[in-house]
């Protein structure tokens, strides 16, 4: 089975007679969930049919198969690709969307449910783009985190070639398109050498470069403080503070040895903590710490200059963390088909 792309649609519709203006209309149409109107502009007739065509084989492949809310503002998306595959998109508060860029993850995080099932494959570039469209289905979307399943690192042209594409047609400015990552050299050398450059997150979750093996056993191997200075030289040159993501685990990367490390690492950073206790995970023996080291660690990091945001991740109320919802609805229907 052949899977679409951003290119393939594009060199169809060259193939068919279009021109540059013909193409950047009927993406900026489509992303934007407008009707198609060929009468806008003066469309070739075999334009015309073969946009008839792709509309088709675009709407199949990529579909909502079941959504569950988590409160009035936030809701999971169970997504169902060409081939059968399984992904998931969140809406989250004030118009996010958080996108998955596999199917799948190979990094491994110890406390995601995403990682348990290994990478099954990588999501084209129109199928990033695809869960965009497929969300204003549903409301506005003003903001796009690519924090869902998978690791945009180890996916990285079809990732970027979603941002550009989101940035071009979406209306969505690249300061409100949020590239998150593990880590990885590749991917920071190509971002310093694009003129513009999304928003970036960094999935730190401990100062420590033995916990972080433990913690993600996959990703590169790069020394925090590496890792730290990219992200201060990103920073600067983008002007766009960098969030960084750090899992909360009661006796593992909670205790006091990791804030004081972080104190020395933090200095000349512009960016946000954004801590978020441990999702429970079937199998697992992680805990989060509780509301009294939580309140301790606050105190910590706001008095050494930190600006901290504890959240929760997306969807806990439908038991729905990352991977949770897919691997649910991939145990039920097997479980139908005996």
């Amino acid at each position: 089975m052949t899977l679409l792309t951003l290119k393939t649609i594009e060199d169809r519709l060259f193939t068919a007679g279009a021109k540059t203006i013909h193409v950047e209309h009927f993406f900026r149409t489509w992303v934007s969930m407008k009707m198609f109107n060929d009468q806008s502009l003066n469309y070739p007739k075999l334009v015309k049919e073969e946009i008839n065509q792709l509309l088709d084989e675009m709407n199949n492949s990529a579909q909502i198969i079941q959504e569950e809310k988590d409160g009035e503002d936030s809701s999971k998306l169970i997504v169902r690709l060409q081939d059968g595959e399984i992904i998931e998109s969140v809406l989250l508060p004030r118009g996010g969307l958080c996108v998955s860029c596999q199917v799948g993850c190979a990094v491994g995080c110890v406390f995601c449910m995403t990682g348990k099932s290994g990478l099954v494959r990588q999501l084209t570039d129109f199928e990033i783009v695809s869960q965009l469209r497929l969300a204003r289905q549903i409301r506005p979307i003003s903001k796009v985190v690519f924090m869902g399943m998978g690791e945009p690192s180890h996916n990285r042209r079809n990732v970027l070639s979603a941002i550009d594409f989101m940035a071009k047609f979406s209306g969505i400015g690249y300061k409100n398109l949020v590239l998150s990552t593990v880590g990885d050299r590749r991917l920071f050398n190509e971002l310093e050498q694009r003129t513009i450059k999304p928003a970036l997150a960094i999935s730190l979750h401990t100062t420590s470069d033995e916990k972080r093996k433990e913690l993600l056993p996959n990703a590169e191997r790069i020394p925090v403080i590496e890792i730290m200075d990219f992200a201060s030289r990103y920073a600067k040159n983008t002007h766009y503070p960098i969030q960084y993501q750090w899992t909360l685990i009661r006796g593992l990367n909670d205790d006091d040895q990791e804030l004081d490390r972080l104190e020395k690492l933090w200095l000349g950073q512009f960016a946000i903590m954004n801590m978020i206790p441990v999702n429970s995970v079937e199998g697992s023996s992680y805990v989060r710490p509780d509301s009294d080291r939580l309140s301790v660690i606050e105190d910590k990091l706001r008095q050494i200059g930190v600006l901290l945001k504890y959240r929760e991740s997306a969807a806990q109320n439908v038991n729905g963390g990352c991977g949770q919802l897919r691997a649910r609805y991939q145990a039920q229907k097997d479980e139908a088909n005996g």
